[in-house]
């Protein structure tokens, strides 16, 4: 990939598996810009609903997503209007297909565009999420539309409470719901080389800490990064895991 401006090139990942379900309701994608290089976009979505409905509407996050991306020019719309826009479309289009499938398909969203400016904009609607690293430390991170963290916000759980208690998947907004969309956007500037921006499904987040991330997506090139991460959250489900997705992006210096 072109790099995006003088000292420093992206180098990215994804990884993906079924867990230890029937279907896989992932889907995970990294695109990179037609027409801006160094402009490139990760995006999760976890789906819900029904045999296919999920896949359906996990597959339609991702189409709506890549569409409205090859599309974008940041001279008619800023990085976190596309964002909500891919969110909002997304959204009507789930519900769409549910009208037609006569299904229930729901779907998380976590999405996210670096810029060649060394911005990162993204969206996150559910508790799929990600995490901004500056080498093995967090810088930041999506807070759930979940019950949990929720519970963790007004002080009555702790994080690693959260982790294991029993509501843990269930949501307080998704796309294909009934009603409005609810989704947050967030800009954050001045991305520095050794960065890394990583989205993921709760399949794979739910079994490490932050510190765990960290340490490996530091640690190792987003191919290997992707590839032990999967591999581990595997190991730790012990034959009970949901499907997993992740999408990596580092910024290099350049050699």
């Amino acid at each position: 990939m072109p790099p995006p401006s003088p000292g420093y090139r992206l180098q990215a990942a994804t990884g993906t598996h079924r867990g230890d379900r029937a279907y896989q309701q992932d889907q995970v994608a990294i695109l990179a810009h037609p027409r801006i290089s160094g402009c490139v976009m990760g995006v999760v979505a976890d789906g819900m609903g029904g045999k296919s409905g999920g896949r359906k509407a996990a597959d339609q996050v991702v189409l709506t997503a890549r569409q409205l991306f090859e599309r974008y020019s940041p001279d008619d719309e800023s990085p976190t209007e596309l964002l909500a826009q891919i969110a909002s479309e997304a959204h009507l289009m789930i519900k769409l297909t549910a009208i037609s499938a006569e299904e229930e398909p729901h779907s998380t969203v976590a999405a996210f565009v670096l810029t060649p400016d060394r911005s990162v904009h993204w969206v996150h609607s559910g508790d799929s999420r990600i995490y901004w690293f500056r080498g093995p430390r967090l810088v930041k991170r999506t807070l759930d539309h979940s019950y949990v963290q929720k519970l963790v916000d007004e002080g009555q759980l702790s994080e690693a409470e959260a982790t294991s208690h029993p509501q843990s998947n269930l949501l307080t907004a998704c796309l294909g719901t009934v009603q409005d969309p609810v989704f947050t956007t967030t800009q954050l500037d001045d991305l520095a080389v050794g960065d890394t921006v990583m989205c993921c499904s709760d399949g794979l987040w739910h079994y490490f800490t932050s510190e765990e991330l960290g340490s490996v997506l530091h640690s190792l090139p987003p191919r290997a990064a992707a590839e032990l991460l999967v591999s581990k959250a595997r190991q730790r489900a012990r034959a009970g895991g949901d499907n997993l997705s992740i999408a990596i992006v580092r910024l290099e210096a350049l050699a």
